[in-house]
Parts: structure tokens; sequence; C-alpha cells
């Protein structure tokens, strides 16, 4: 009996591949012609760490190689003669400190000891380091460049090769910006946000006097930090976010032009991408990252917005700990706020790399009947938020607030009306502006869609009234909503009238005050004069009571 085969499925692949390389062909990649970098010089002088006879070994099959020189040093010696290491430093130390990169590792014996390279060879640093103990001076996922040791994917044999290969001058891409006026990691003294602190493997980022710095030469550019990032402080440069997300409106616009439809974009690395045996269908269209950190919630909303069906994001075994956990906590967040908007959580999707059935199926829902068009503006925040917005409008928005996974940027503030002064101590350290004053009056104004739950106005308020509240807020008016919080009219200077404080703070102060020697009897109406009459008043005291000028 014949078989009959739907063909339409067939048919309407090639017409998607077509679609597709037609795309590919239109839309290029971003690529900075000449992206900023940073310089590697090493010499070739090379440290093995670990037990006498390991490295005594390493160093043996090293004795031809045209490093300039090899230090061994031993955390547990065995006793035998070191005959086979004449070529070789040789030092014993059974409790190395290793801290720097490729061209400059300093490492000290102990605690704060002497260099381990200024004994041996007469240097300040090693060039280059092999680890072969048995617990690793380095404890990060991601250890800087220069830095090998045997692991489950890394042999002896690729680790010596690697070590051949250290000497000359070597660039790598800045992989970073950053801005400091919109981190939201402290200001004036108050601690605040910790997130991309917490999510970095190569622990390439440090708070240095309040301030986030990044480690350009211990940056691996695996983009965890730019997308736990909630205000865009730290923003990835290969592509920028706005070339990225061009390229996604591009991509699709072009691929339905074309004839494509259902289309699926795909967020991956360009390693895994490159280790794909075979195309996928013709629906998917492929967004190969140099890592897949360097794409957040906001591009993968993004795209859903901008016309594809379902957003597919890759994941491997070989991701660093801390990036497969923000990156599986970013798609909590953004599913929890698909659902709060009223969009099947369908739309997005992870999935392991090599899973091919995952990777061509057909999207389970149709893209959305209208696409996003407008360009991504400059503000993380700002973008994400014309997102939400559109994804609100085309969609059914919760009118109360949902739970969000912890530590998600989203939330509103709880304050204390009663106890609050209007000091604007929390305006002064918010890097968003979600808390504002309109200058006309004292008054203070609080925006949630805005605020990113970064905890310095907690810290600074003095009168402690404010709590943070997380939560997502699906439905538009009341997210982007500037609310008053709490308005007062202006306390009057009772010497010359001039407005300069709040009834409550003038209270609070007073209160605080009360018992201070200095305003004791009449002199606690000072407290109630602005500044100019104040002075006055105290000269005008000094000069009808000399002696008062021994109690100042």
């Amino acid at each position: 009996m014949p078989q009959f085969i739907d063909t339409r499925a067939l048919n309407d692949d090639a017409r998607n591949a077509a679609a597709r390389e037609a795309a590919l062909q239109q839309v290029s990649w971003p690529q900075n012609l000449a992206p900023p970098t940073v310089s590697y010089i090493s010499h070739g002088h090379v440290a093995i760490v670990g037990p006498a006879d390991a490295i005594r070994r390493a160093a043996g099959r090293l004795a031809d190689s045209e490093l300039a020189s090899v230090t061994l040093i031993a955390t547990q010696e065995d006793g035998d003669e070191a005959s086979d290491t004449a070529n070789a430093h040789y030092i014993a130390c059974d409790a190395p400190r290793l801290e720097g990169y490729l061209g400059a590792f300093r490492m000290t014996a102990g605690e704060n000891g002497p260099l381990l390279s200024k004994a041996t060879i007469g240097r300040d640093h090693f060039d280059a380091v092999l680890d072969l103990g048995a617990s690793p001076l380095m404890h990060y996922e991601l250890p800087p460049p220069g830095y090998h040791r045997v692991t489950a994917t890394t042999s002896l044999e690729q680790a010596l090769g690697d070590l051949q290969e250290c000497i000359g001058e070597f660039e790598k891409p800045r992989y970073f910006q950053i801005d400091a006026a919109l981190c939201a990691h402290a200001g004036r003294g108050q601690s605040g946000c910790t997130r991309c602190l917490d999510v970095c493997p190569a622990d390439a980022i440090s708070s240095v006097k309040q301030e986030i710095v990044i480690d350009p030469f211990r940056c691996h550019g695996a983009g965890s930090c730019t997308s736990a990032c909630p205000t865009g402080a730290i923003r990835y440069a290969l592509p920028t976010p706005e070339r990225l997300d061009d390229y996604i409106t591009r991509l699709l616009a072009t691929y339905h032009a074309e004839g494509g439809d259902t289309a699926v974009v795909r967020f991956l690395d360009q390693e895994t991408q490159a280790s794909e045996h075979d195309a996928p269908a013709g629906h998917v269209l492929d967004v190969p990252l140099e890592e897949l950190g360097a794409a957040g919630l906001d591009h993968w909303l993004g795209a859903i917005a901008r016309g594809a069906a379902e957003v597919r994001i890759v994941m491997h075994d070989a991701l660093p700990p801390s990036l497969a956990s923000l990156v599986r906590d970013q798609y909590a967040q953004a599913t929890a706020m698909l659902e709060a908007l009223g969009h099947d959580t369908r739309r997005l999707v992870q999935l392991d790399a090599g899973d091919a059935d995952a990777r061509d199926a057909l999207p389970s829902v149709a893209p959305l009947a209208t696409r996003l068009d407008a360009a991504r503006p400059h503000g993380k925040r700002e973008a994400l938020n014309a997102i939400l917005d559109f994804l609100a409008a085309h969609g059914t928005p919760r009118e109360t607030r949902v739970a969000m996974p912890a530590g998600a940027p989203f939330g509103t503030l709880d304050i204390d009306t009663d106890d609050c002064t209007l000091c604007m101590a929390c305006v002064a350290v918010c890097p968003t502006q979600a808390l504002s004053s309109p200058g006309q009056s004292p008054a203070l104004n609080f925006q949630e869609s805005a605020c990113v739950q970064c905890g310095l106005c907690e810290t600074a308020c003095p009168e402690q009234v404010i709590a943070l509240h997380p939560g997502f807020m699906a439905a538009p008016e009341p997210r982007n909503r500037v609310a008053t919080v709490k308005e007062e009219p202006p306390f009057e200077c009772i010497s010359c009238g001039k407005p300069f404080a709040t009834a409550s703070t003038i209270a609070s102060i007073k209160q605080k005050l009360a018992a201070h020697p200095y305003f004791a009897g009449d002199a606690i109406k000072r407290l109630e004069m602005c500044e100019d009459c104040r002075v006055k008043d105290i000269w005008h005291d000094m000069a009808r009571d000399p002696n008062a000028q021994l109690k100042v």
C-alpha cells in the first residue's frame, strides 16, 4: 500500500530556510572595527607548583622548550635529589599564595611573604603558572590568562603545550564599559547593589572606595555582570546592547519580508554554534554571542516584542556555574514577567546544547500580531520599560503586584509617611531618580518603573522609614506613574520669613537636639531660623555677652 507523506512542513521549512539565508546575507552581525584592547607581555618565565615528583616530571617534558626559565615550587618534597632539575630553579614552599595574570603573576611564600620569583630568578613576577597541586592556588570558575591546571577537560599534555605558547605579546578586547553615574552600588557612604560582584565567575570585579572597578586583565567577558546590572551602568561592548537589539530587529524584519514565518530566535554562544554538525530548521534564527551572558531578559523579551514567536536560550555543561545560575535566574524573572503581562510563558524556553529535536521544534504559539519597531533607548531600564509597556499593551496585564525571584530588581517602596521628615537623603542617593523631589515645594515623588531595589534609600534614610517591597507590577499605569508619597508646606524662618525646610524636619531636629547645651533656653529658637539668620543671631548674642565666646 503506498504511503502518502505530508510535504507541507517540508515546504514551509524550505521557504523559511531561504528567508533566513536572505536575511543573514542582508543583515550583518555587529562588529567593532577597532575595539579597545588590553595587552599582555610574557617573556616565558614559568613556575610549576605542586608535589616534587609531579613538578619534576612536568619540567622534564619542557627540557627542550624555548621558555626563558622554569621554576619548580615544591609544596610536598619527597627527599630525592633534584638531579633532573639542573636546568630549572627549585624551591620548597608548602603554602604559596598566587595572584595576577599572564605576564604578571605574583607568588609569595604564605600571606604577605617574600616574592618567590625574586628569590629564584630575580624578577618581580612569573609570566605563567602550571598548578599541579591537589588544591588549586586560584579558586576561580574562570581563572586568569596564563594560569594552567590539569582538570577533567584539560590534560597535562594540553597544559604543557599552552605553557610553551605563552611567549610574546597578546591582546584581547576590553569587553565592558562602566558608567559610574548610573551605578547603584554605593552613594554618599552608603552601600547598595552588589549584583555584579556576586555573579562574576572570574572575580574580576571589586569595590574600591565604594566604586565598582573591573580588572580588564582578569575579565573573560562572560557577560554575567552586564545582564545582572539593573541600571545599565555596566555595558557589554561586543556588541553594545543597542547594536545587538538593532541586529535582532533587522534580522526578524528581513526574515518576515522574505516570506519566513513562525520565527524562533535562539540565543547561544559562538562555540556552541560552531560545534553543531548540521544547520537548524529554517525558522530558527541564531544570535551567536561571544558569551551567553552578553544578552539578558531585556534582549529575550525584546525579541518577542519584535516579532519572534519564541525565544530559546541554549545552555551547555561548560558554562561556569555562576553564569549558568544567572541565566536561570534571568529566565525565572522573564517568565514571571511574561505571565504577569498576560502572555504564554512557552514563548521563552531553555534548552540543552545538542538537543536537535528541541532546537528544531516548531513554536507552540504564534508571534504577536504587532511588532515593536522603535529603536532601543540608550538606558537599559528605559529600554526594558519600553518593551514591558508594549507587551502589556498586547497582553492582559495583572492589576496586582506579583512575586519575583529573590534579588530581582523590580518592586516598590514601603514608606512610613508619618515619620518621614522630607530630608531628601533618599533622593540624594537614588541612582535612577526613582525617588525625586519637584523642587517647588517640599515633596517626595516615587516612580516604580525606575526602581531597581538597590537599597541605597533604605540605608541612607536617617529616620529608617523606608523598606524595600519587591515584586513586579505589570499594569503600565501604576508602574509608570510618578506618585507623590508625601508633601508638606515649607517651614518659614521665624526671623526673615524665608522658607528653608519642612515642619516635620524642624520638629525632628528640635527633638534630637533638645538636650544639647548649645541650644539651651531661648537658643532652641535658632533651629527655627534659616542658615543666615542663625549666624546673625549667634553673633548678636556674642556682642551682648562677650563671655559667650568662650562657650563656642
